[in-house]
């Protein structure tokens, strides 16, 4: 009788670290409260929490800097 694969050994796991999406959720969330919660912002707030997750996870520069030549 063949033995049948269970995929609980490779279910994800858990991240320590939010989604991409649920941290940008989190933070238009933010900007939505302090705006005072009103209504009529929420694409302003989400692509505005998009650009701010989105710099936050760059990775940092690595310090090495490109000079030109004078001609």
């Amino acid at each position: 009788m063949p033995r049948k694969s269970t995929k609980s050994s490779e279910a994800a796991k858990p991240s320590s670290l939010p989604s991409l999406d649920e941290a940008i959720r989190r933070r238009a969330y933010e900007l939505h409260l302090q705006r005072g919660g009103t209504h009529g912002g929420e694409l302003d707030d989400w692509l505005r929490a998009e650009r701010e997750v989105q710099t936050q996870q760059q990775p940092a520069p690595t310090g090495r800097k490109t000079t030109k030549k004078k001609a």
